[in-house]
């Protein structure tokens, strides 16, 4: 332990000098930390870090999933919920299906059964790689949505088919109705103890006397105990933590005070920055453990990186597939919910730039690693293989398209016809509306108690136009209850404004965190 902690130590500092190296490049991190992984593996003296199997989802899992579903709009996802439904599900097992049957045909020594299993645990896109890559790209806000909400449920699909194919490997054989019976199960099983422990968390909060500190912590906690109650009755941790989240982030307002959604953003925002910058530091770490166990099985490292490849040309050609048959069937049956496009080559290349965004990351390599070494006494087959082409397909999907997808979306100029309101428009037009808002409620509401005229004066205009206060003489406890209730009164209007199916849910939430920031400073008044 002693000899691992300044490696440890070392491995987050070098995963914030590569982010931000990273940011300066212009290249999603993930990239640079899998490159500084597999070039630090290589040093003579490092100390061989080796995770169990048993406990990698328990660890990085249900923080990572949990972040991701108290950031996405539920409101994207329900109006979207057809096309991610078909990514998150029919894509996933088509996915998996196709490098089963390649597996099976190419990959010797590989069954059916195998196969499903490398399928599964590559056939999840990463959210994470995909999103730091947008950073620097400009995408509609619908196309964001689908891959966001893609992402948070494709995890769920995966890994029921890497279960089911685990118990196929270890029994040798697979029944279809008690495997239709417990894919349900986890399904409504999943998704049900997630909401009832998310209402739980919610009322936990409410009910006890929490501060902000011990809020962060709760909330720091809430996701592994998802994610365990849900293992424990043998349904879907990662649909637990996902409905679980997405209960409680809408709720939000209502059980988190200003200066617990503030802190919380922060530390939320570095917790699992450094876990997926170290999942994504292990991924190269661990590769020349995974080649000598290749080599002690008697497969070349030329073979393997061959079938790595094989595995990665299936899987984005699944994709892009996927894709067009999304936009086919959309075409036909939903034209109204069709994408606008000025022009047949934008209707052609979408689809296929949609296909060119299934990097491969952390889920992938969780799964991989938590494939058990021995199943009812006897090793599984071909582990270290199927760890080696996990590698293979992460490495080379990061490269290929993460390197590649933003210039094909500058070069294509996609996303630059595509007729979304700008940001700015939106923003002005929001802020409008809260200053016509507050004005009618103030003057209904607090004219004829504010008798001195200067103070309702001021108290508009450093509302408006967002002045600090320099002098606070004037701000009594009265004039601070009256700006605590304009607060109140502004969250009102853009939850209301939200329920609007053209108003961006990110700018709206940017406009409550700036809220939130203006009750943190009146407190300190």
């Amino acid at each position: 332990m002693h000899s691992l902690f300044p490696l440890f130590i070392a491995m987050i500092a070098i995963i914030v000098l590569i982010e931000m190296c990273a940011t300066k490049l212009r290249i999603a991190y993930p990239i640079l930390l899998v490159l500084a992984g597999l070039l630090i593996s290589f040093i003579p003296t490092l100390p061989v870090v080796t995770i169990d199997p048993d406990v990698i989802f328990l660890i990085f899992l249900p923080p990572l999933l949990c972040e991701a579903s108290w950031s996405i709009s539920f409101k994207e996802m329900k109006k979207w919920w057809r096309i991610i439904g078909s990514f998150a599900f029919l894509v996933v097992f088509f996915t998996a299906l196709s490098v089963a049957v390649v597996a099976n045909y190419y990959i010797p020594g590989f069954t059916l059964a195998l196969g499903f299993l490398l399928g599964g645990i590559v056939s999840p896109p990463d959210a994470v790689s995909t999103g730091a890559i947008m950073k620097f790209v400009k995408v509609p806000k619908a196309t964001s949505a689908i891959l966001e909400g893609e992402s948070l449920l494709n995890d769920a699909s995966s890994l029921i088919i890497v279960r089911f194919a685990l118990i196929a490997v270890g029994t040798g054989q697979f029944i279809w109705g008690q495997a239709a019976v417990s894919f349900i199960w986890m399904l409504v099983g999943g998704v049900g103890i997630g909401l009832l422990l998310g209402w739980f968390f919610i009322q936990a909060h409410k009910r006890l006397p929490t501060d902000a500190p011990s809020d962060i912590a709760l909330t720091l906690i809430e996701p592994y105990f998802m994610y365990w109650i849900a293992e424990q009755f043998h349904s879907s941790g990662v649909l637990a933590v996902v409905a679980g989240g997405l209960l409680m982030s809408g709720q939000r307002l209502t059980f988190l005070n200003s200066t617990s959604r503030v802190r919380g953003l922060s530390v939320w925002e570095s917790f699992v920055f450094i876990l997926n910058g170290i999942v994504f530091f292990i991924i190269g770490l661990d590769l020349p453990e995974i080649v000598d166990g290749l080599r002690s099985n008697g497969t070349s490292l030329r073979e393997a990186i061959a079938y790595g490849l094989l595995v990665t040309a299936v899987l984005i050609l699944a994709r892009i597939i996927s894709s067009y048959a999304a936009m086919i069937a959309t075409l036909i049956f939903r034209p109204a919910v069709a994408p606008r496009s000025r022009s047949p080559k934008q209707r052609f290349l979408m689809p296929l730039l949609l296909g060119w965004t299934g990097m491969r990351g952390v889920v992938s390599l969780a799964a991989a690693l938590s494939i058990p070494v021995v199943m009812n006494g006897v090793a599984v087959p071909q582990r270290n293989l199927i760890l080696f082409i996990t590698f293979v397909v992460i490495l080379s999907t990061l490269l290929i398209q993460g390197l590649t997808l933003p210039y094909l979306i500058k070069r294509t100029r996609l996303f630059e016809t595509f007729e979304e309101e700008p940001e700015e428009l939106v923003r002005t037009r929001m802020k409008q509306g809260l200053k016509h808002h507050v004005y009618q409620f103030l003057k209904d509401k607090h004219e004829k108690e504010l008798h001195n005229r200067d103070v309702m004066d001021r108290i508009l205009k450093h509302w408006e136009e967002k002045v600090n206060a320099a002098d606070d003489s004037w701000m009594n406890e009265k004039t601070k209850v009256i700006f605590m209730e304009l607060l109140d009164v502004q969250r009102e209007y853009l939850q209301k404004l939200n329920c609007e199916s053209t108003i961006d849910e990110g700018i709206v939430r940017s406009q409550l965190y700036q809220l939130d920031l203006e009750e943190e400073r009146l407190r300190r008044i």
